[in-house]
């Protein structure tokens, strides 16, 4: 008898840690940050990706990785509980032209396959042109005839 009590609890027990997930839901649209039209100099490049475990279970989150250096992602170690929120802080080196970069979180969130979330960013950085003021002007000569 207490062999089948014993069994019977550690598949209530079970079924029920099994049952429970961590989901992860992000603030920004798509998953995207968009930087605009960024000059150069004038930004540090830092943006924070900002989610809540809108689950049942704690979220763990074990990796991020960019597609290149020049975009250093950081994330919190800890479990995020659930209804609890978190940030994923992404830097990006603010090198001139567009940007175009994807993070890839790597965590036990059940809502993205395999728990593999992408994020984006986007955007261009310019670089101002200089004014020379010793520069002479142009100007328009009209010739007679």
């Amino acid at each position: 008898m207490k062999k089948i009590f014993l069994i019977l609890l550690v598949n209530i027990f079970s079924s029920s840690v099994f049952g429970q997930s961590a989901k992860i839901e992000f603030k920004d649209a798509d998953n995207t940050i968009d930087y605009g039209r960024v000059e150069k100099n004038s930004d540090d490049g830092v943006r924070s990706f900002e989610f809540t475990n809108t689950g049942d279970a704690p979220l763990i989150i074990t990796n991020a990785q960019s597609t290149c250096g020049c975009t250093v992602p950081s994330y919190p170690k800890e479990p995020i509980m659930p209804g609890k929120s978190g940030k994923i802080q992404v830097k990006y080196n603010m090198g001139v032209g567009p940007i175009r970069k994807t993070i890839t979180i790597e965590s036990n969130a059940s809502n993205y396959e395999g728990g593999r979330i992408p994020l984006k960013i986007k955007g261009e950085v310019y670089v101002k042109e200089a004014v020379n003021v010793l520069e002479k002007k142009k100007s328009l000569i009209s010739i007679e005839n």
